[in-house]
């Protein structure tokens, strides 16, 4: 059987196991006697081992198998957590993502076997006493299964009407000298995947054997035409207990009832069944009703309560969605709005022949719809940063032990959303300045001492919304940068001479660490100083149309605030004119606009500024900046757009203002990669080109 049609929900469910036990292993670093957690480590080891035995994935399965059996003995209370069986799990965990990327390239685990952790692993089991005896009872206790379990599940297997053919079956493998196992099994009731389910089954039972018969069919169950259990026969020359086991260790799968038969047993059934059909048996029957009815109502009485007293939860309203067919859904709206700003163009263009007042009430209700549209594509686009900041944890742990500083992470706002493509992106970014905290922004326990703070130094990742971008700040309470070895590694290198260094402020002295290849670190670490830094973080922040920006203060920590829009596809803009060329700007970006006579403007250092409002705002002559001719004549007041990048102000002059526009961003490829102030390009109504200003390369 092919299971290739089921390898993307093994890498997503795989992922969120993984992710999972991470999580519960850092809890049980800090509570070792912690039960639940215990047996929720447990229960994922048990799941990924399932789900990798059934996909074939036989390295994985080992690897899961004996992580589960060292959890089995820390329930029993027989091994006690301590700090080395953490590291061994977190190795394990990286092992296994291993294998998942080589899943994810190849659809193959790989040939590791990693050998060195199984035996740490294992040698940890060997510290426990009568496992042996442990592993028989539980074998007895599946073998002794009774005809009906606590919760009204039944061995509906004893109750299959057999054909001749198997029945004929059934015999010619008692005669081979194999076993016969009937099999009922019960999947979760909120399975979204029944049929994927019970073939897993199927898939891990035939291992040990072959399915001679199917109830209901096979092609039944194919096309999910089955409520939640089925039942199967399989011919096998294996014990049960062990069949047993491959088949719960599918996910999703709550009871699994079984017992070997035999085709006289089964035989001596049915006739019994066509004698109580008989008149000569009606007391028989009359006796059997009672205790069938009850048996009946019993079940009745079960599955009622199941469906009255239990809720869907979420994730039955949730659908796994391929990224790429949401990009479709997005170039369709997107193609939908370019079309209705043409409708607009055209029903307000000079001499169009559109008075008619319900086309102009169709226009609007046309603008209404897909603006409604984009938005629900761009909800269903929207994901929590949760999948991209839950992994820090974990690395701030590892950089602690590396580092021999002792620290912790505080996160807050993982639940805020942004767009797929812009979650995707930016675990790069946060991870390096997560890591330049670590390393270079705390202090070692010695110095921390000396200066009266705590020895465990505090690390905070906080994201929110705010307008149209989120904002995510790293911040520490560490060192804080030292403004004076900047200027001075900046000078020894040539960057900057003795002379600017002296009259530069303290923000133009942090962004010298954002030049390419300059690093503050004394050597060269697996860590830091490679010169792979500050400026790789700010350059793909920008290229996902956000901003960094850094403060300080010396001695008492530094924070680094990152501010990135909520979505890459579609945008409000400004629309402005600049000569006879149109441009769009953010409406993001845009904090008012003025109009400003010429008389008003100042200098400052011989660079054009406004006074407005108590602030000093300098003035950005687009003309100037796209290389346009510049007017005959200068007017008697501009037309400034002032807008904001962070804490800074800038005025851009523009010609003439045309006004608010929804705008579909058009990626320009590599055509001019080199001019970093236009962010790409959008398609107008009246079918013209736009260049897109990018605001955050101006300031």
């Amino acid at each position: 059987m092919d299971v290739s049609q089921y390898l993307e929900i093994f890498i997503d469910e795989t992922n969120e196991h993984l992710q999972n036990l991470s999580d519960c292993i850092m809890t049980l670093e800090k509570e070792p006697d912690n039960k639940d957690t215990i047996n929720e480590v447990f229960r994922a080891a048990h799941s990924l081992k399932g789900m990798a035995g059934t996909m074939g994935f036989k390295r994985m399965q080992h690897l899961t198998h004996d992580m589960e059996d060292v959890f089995q003995e820390v329930r029993s209370d027989k091994i006690r957590v301590n700090s080395k069986m953490i590291d061994i799990l977190f190795d394990c965990l990286d092992a296994l993502d291993k294998y998942l990327e080589n899943i994810k390239e190849t659809s193959d685990e790989g040939t590791e076997d990693n050998e060195a952790i199984i035996k740490e692993l294992n040698d940890f089991i060997a510290q426990s006493e009568g496992k042996e005896t442990a592993s028989s009872v539980e074998a007895t206790e599946v073998k002794e299964t009774p005809m009906q379990e606590e919760d009204g599940s039944t061995k509906k297997f004893m109750e299959i009407e057999l054909t001749n053919s198997e029945k004929e079956a059934i015999k010619n493998a008692e005669e081979s000298g194999k076993h016969v196992y009937g099999f009922t099994v019960y999947i979760h009731q909120d399975c979204l995947l029944k049929a994927a389910r019970a073939f897993l089954v199927f898939k891990a039972v035939e291992d040990f054997g072959e399915i001679i018969v199917y109830r209901p069919s096979s092609q039944d169950i194919e096309d999910e035409k089955f409520e939640l259990d089925f039942s199967f026969f399989l011919a096998s020359e294996e014990a049960l207990d062990k069949i047993i086991a491959a088949a719960k260790a599918v996910s999703e799968i709550d009871t699994v009832l079984a017992e070997e038969v035999k085709s006289d047993m089964l035989e001596k059934k049915e006739k019994m069944a066509l004698a109580a059909e008989k008149p000569a048996a009606v007391q028989e029957t009359a006796e059997a009703k009672p205790a069938a009815a009850e048996n009946t109502a019993k079940k009745t009485q079960s599955a009622t309560a199941k469906k009255t007293t239990s809720n869907k939860p979420v994730t039955s309203r949730t659908v796994r969605v391929d990224i790429e067919k949401l990009d479709a859904l997005m170039n369709q709206v997107s193609e939908l709005i370019i079309a209705k700003n043409s409708l607009v163009s055209i029903s307000t263009t000079e001499g169009g022949n559109f008075e008619n007042q319900t086309f102009h009430e169709q226009i609007e209700y046309l603008e209404r719809i897909t603006t409604s549209l984009h938005e629900s594509v761009m909800k269903v686009r929207m994901v929590p940063i949760e999948s991209v900041v839950n992994k820090f944890p974990r690395m701030i742990r590892d950089l602690s032990r590396k580092l021999n500083k002792s620290m912790e992470l505080y996160m807050s706002g993982e639940d805020t959303e942004l767009d797929r493509t812009v979650v995707d992106q930016i675990g790069d970014p946060l991870q390096h300045l997560l890591r330049n905290s670590a390393d270079h922004g705390l202090e070692s326990a010695e110095v921390r001492k000396e200066r009266g703070k705590p020895e465990k130094g505090a690390i905070y990742l906080n994201a929110f919304q705010e307008g149209n971008n989120v904002i995510i700040e790293v911040s520490d309470d560490g060192n804080g940068i030292d403004t004076e070895k900047v200027k001075e590694k900046a000078v020894e290198r040539g960057v900057i001479t003795p002379e600017q260094a002296e009259n530069m402020s303290q923000k133009e002295v942090i962004n010298l660490l954002f030049i390419p290849s300059f690093s503050m670190a004394k050597q060269i670490t697996d860590i830091s100083g490679r010169g792979v830094g500050l400026d790789v973080v700010r350059s793909n922040i920008e290229a996902l149309g956000g901003d960094v920006e850094v403060s300080s203060t010396l001695g008492e920590g530094s924070k680094f605030t990152v501010r990135l829009p909520l979505t890459l596809a579609i945008i409000q803009a400004l629309m402005v004119e600049i000569r006879q060329e149109k441009y769009a700007i953010a409406l993001g970006s845009i904090q008012n606009i003025e109009d400003i006579p010429v008389k008003d403007i100042r200098y400052v250092e011989a660079k054009e500024v406004i006074h407005l409002r108590g602030m000093v705002i300098p003035l950005i002559r687009m003309d100037k900046i796209l290389d346009i001719e510049p007017l005959e004549e200068d007017p008697e007041s501009l037309t400034v757009v002032i807008v904001k990048k962070g804490d800074k102000y800038a005025g851009l002059v523009v010609d003439n203002l045309i006004g608010q526009q929804e705008i579909v961003i058009k990626s320009l490829g590599k055509f001019i990669k080199n001019n970093k102030m236009i962010s790409g390009a959008t398609i107008l109504g009246d079918g013209e080109v736009a260049l897109i200003l990018d605001v955050n390369a101006l300031l």
